[in-house]
């Protein structure tokens, strides 16, 4: 167990706070989204985004999740790996209390959860997880906190910027989160003309042609017509084109 770790500044998480997760996925390539089936079970309406204590435990246990309520510090979201489990809910409505009085941001686990009606009682306490179970956890250990783990099917370092929405959770390595926020950020005012020109119906598809006709892409307009490739030749002066915008290269 590690009682601390680096954390990002609180800049830098009112930064991310701001930002869906699909906008926070495109830009880390696509590769630090965790597996679906862990979602947010509290509210559509619940957001979570603060720096990783990681927990993991023996699937069915929370002796270690116990203990990391006594190792965080306001703001920080409890990540556990409980090894996607279905034998044991590894959380409840006593322990959610406990680290809302202690100041989590709120909780993903890979794995399941108890007392969900009282959970949500909590009011403004986001829970991530696979599902429910009325079985309870054991309490006998062993585990780890602090160390890296994988939650999801992503890797997860103490530290690293969690972001969960309705739509799921993204991991910021916390090594280029300083350089993601900025990409989001010009990502963001590069489409905002585009994005308003589509609200009204302004918009051209020309762009999708262009990658066809890279692509070689045949394209049959008729059973008794011969096949062509597409033409990116499309007539849409008016119509605005969606900005390119490199993902962050990932190392």
């Amino acid at each position: 167990m590690k009682t601390s770790f680096a954390r990002p500044s609180a800049e830098l998480m009112r930064g991310f706070a701001v930002f869906p997760t699909p906008d926070i996925s495109d830009q880390l390539n696509r590769l630090y989204a965790v597996n679906p089936g862990i979602r947010c079970l509290t509210s559509d309406r619940h957001r979570v985004c603060g720096p990783a204590c990681t927990v993991k435990v023996f699937p069915g246990d929370n002796l270690m999740v116990h203990k990391a309520l006594d190792v965080i510090e306001p703001g920080d979201v409890i990540i556990v790996d409980a090894g996607g489990s279905e034998m044991n809910a590894v959380l409840g409505d006593l322990i959610s209390t406990k680290a809302r009085h202690r100041g989590a941001a709120g909780f993903v686990i890979d794995g399941l959860v108890r007392d969900l009606q009282t959970i949500q009682e909590l009011g403004d306490f986001p829970v991530f997880a696979r599902g429910t179970t009325p079985i309870g956890p054991l309490h006998r250990g062993p585990g780890e906190i602090n160390f890296p783990i994988c939650c999801g099917g992503v890797v997860v370092n103490p530290g690293d910027i969690v972001v969960g929405d309705a739509m799921g959770v993204v991991i910021v390595p916390q090594g280029i989160a300083e350089e993601l926020l900025m990409r989001l950020r010009e990502y963001e005012a590069a489409n905002a003309t585009y994005f308003e020109s589509v609200k009204k119906g302004n918009f051209s598809n020309a762009w999708v042609d262009n990658i066809l006709v890279e692509l070689e892409c045949p394209m049959v307009r008729d059973a008794s017509v011969t096949v062509t490739t597409p033409v990116a030749d499309v007539p849409a002066a008016a119509a605005v084109e969606a900005p390119a915008v490199t993902p962050l290269p990932v190392v």
